[in-house]
């Protein structure tokens, strides 16, 4: 990914997405998948995963793949590398806390939180976030229980 100053446009985008981000249904998502959704197995995910219907398994897929569609604007050059990543530690705690079961999920689901990983292998600010997450994940793992 190239470096490049982040344009007005940029800035708008990325307030637009901090706003989405407040919305009450996803605070609500956001608060569970990161405080509360601590898998220890891809079992565990999988419970939730396939769940259909239940609030759980909506409140995931809708923090992740709001997240995956927000790389995907990085990845696409619609957004800033950059100024995403300054912006947004979130994506990749979530990303963080998954990694040590993604090959298991990705046994079943090869696509789970790719942009994610793309965007990270492609962006040195974004792996280096991604790096100091998987540092903080790993000193808040123990703490958490799934629920």
């Amino acid at each position: 990914m190239q470096s490049k100053l982040a344009t007005a446009g940029d800035g708008e985008l990325i307030l637009k997405l901090y706003e989405l981000r407040t919305e009450a249904v996803m605070r609500e998502a956001r608060k569970w998948v990161m405080v509360e959704f601590w898998p220890r197995t891809a079992a565990e995910f999988f419970v939730v995963q396939d769940d259909f219907g239940g609030q759980q398994n909506c409140w995931l897929r809708q923090v992740v793949s709001y997240w995956e569609m927000a790389a995907s604007l990085v990845l696409h050059g619609s957004l800033s590398a950059e100024l995403f990543v300054d912006c947004n530690a979130e994506p990749f705690f979530i990303l963080a806390k998954l990694t040590p079961l993604l090959p298991e999920i990705h046994d079943k689901m090869p696509a789970y939180m790719s942009k994610m990983l793309e965007l990270v292998e492609h962006s040195q600010a974004a792996g280096v976030k991604y790096e100091s997450m998987m540092k903080t994940v790993e000193k808040r793992r123990p703490q958490w229980k799934v629920k």
